[in-house]
């Protein structure tokens, strides 16, 4: 493997990780470079938290095979992308029917972070839409006609902001 790329996993295919443990400084450190960076080079994390690549190399291999490291992503500006509509919708669903709720929603076009939760609704959904028509369609068309959905509510998202770890929030 060249020194400049991250090892590839399939992580989320990982179904019989280790039990949990805690990070050390270091495991932390290379966490909290690659959320900031997912492209970062192996050499360059290993430069950044002062070991040596091949150090580096195995930690975010043990990373990535305890489950640690889901995967490498992408952040998106979804306005930029055509998706310029954001909303959290939320949901009461029938009693058991989570996993077959969670399939439905996952295959849902805009569909970008999905959360069984508690308190006054059980599932949290967030969207990204062409336009607040293709909203209105999603939720009125597509989630609302699902035979376990009991109720829902739309919160229109006006602005939003990914925290990075050591970043300062930027402003627009």
């Amino acid at each position: 493997m060249p020194d400049d790329q991250l090892p590839s996993h399939d992580a989320a295919a990982v179904d019989s990780a280790p039990p949990a443990r805690p990070l050390d400084p270091i495991d932390a450190a290379i966490l909290r470079l690659l959320r900031a960076d997912g492209r970062a080079s192996v050499r360059s994390v290993a430069e950044q938290v002062h070991i040596s690549r091949a150090n580096a190399y195995a930690r975010i291999n043990r990373l990535i095979e305890d489950g640690v490291i889901r995967g490498f992503s992408v952040r998106v500006d979804h306005e930029r992308a055509g998706q310029a509509a954001s909303a959290y919708i939320t949901l009461k669903i029938v009693q058991d029917s989570w996993r077959s709720v969670r399939a439905k929603l996952q295959a849902l076009p805009g569909a970008a972070h999905i959360a069984l939760v508690s308190g006054d609704f059980d599932v949290l959904l967030l969207v990204h839409t062409a336009d607040n028509r293709a909203l209105r369609e999603l939720v009125l068309t597509r989630i609302q006609a699902m035979p376990e959905v009991l109720s829902t509510r739309t919160l229109l998202v006006f602005e939003e902001q990914d925290l990075l770890p050591g970043r300062p929030p930027a402003h627009r």
